[in-house]
């Protein structure tokens, strides 16, 4: 597995734990410890645990209203406790995370993973869908690339382009042929001999 999804796994287990725990302000940094020494013993990259874990926890007010915009049949205490755990964190990531550090869709891919290992059946298509939702919500930061609909229409175009002067090309090739075929004809338009 490698570091920063255990690390992800990490930060969900303990802010799963925190909310169960009734959000006591002391014991997320309790919950983190002990979930860092149990499953990331010798993680290189605890500090992103931490940044995760403390992300969420000062901003989940705000986060927990965004799931409730995007996920409107879904108030939030009917939503499983791990997929809740998931959305904060995959929104954390997204809305004030470091897009150079990770960018949009890895926090929204590395989010669905997170939900299919932990979460129940539908886990991943629910979390895809609110963090897809507010992906698109904030103007889809990142997307730099194409996507496959839009890298063939223009290919499409460049082999139009590519086929355009060849077609223009036998029209004038036919053109030639037509009037030098027309210059052996005489003024009657019948052939000279």
């Amino acid at each position: 597995m490698a570091s920063r999804h255990l690390a992800r796994s990490i930060a969900m287990q303990s802010l799963y734990e925190w909310d169960f725990n009734d959000f006591k302000d002391d014991a997320i940094d309790t919950i983190v410890e002990k979930n860092v020494k149990e499953f990331g013993p010798g993680l290189e990259d605890v500090e992103f645990i931490w940044r995760l874990a403390r992300g969420v926890k000062e901003k989940l007010v705000e986060i927990d209203k965004i799931i409730g915009i995007s996920a409107p049949e879904w108030p939030i205490n009917q939503i499983a406790a791990v997929d809740r755990s998931v959305l904060r964190l995959g929104l954390y990531e997204l809305l004030f995370g470091s897009h150079e550090e990770v960018p949009p869709k890895v926090a929204i891919n590395e989010a669905i993973e997170l939900a299919k290992s932990f979460g129940g059946e539908t886990s991943g298509k629910f979390v895809n869908g609110v963090l897809g939702t507010v992906y698109r919500e904030i103007g889809e930061p990142g997307k730099e690339y194409p996507t496959r609909a839009e890298k063939a229409v223009e290919e499409e175009k460049k082999k139009d382009a590519e086929d355009s002067p060849k077609k223009d090309d036998k029209k004038d090739e036919s053109n030639q042929k037509k009037e030098m075929n027309d210059s052996d004809k005489d003024e009657d338009g019948a052939p000279e001999s």
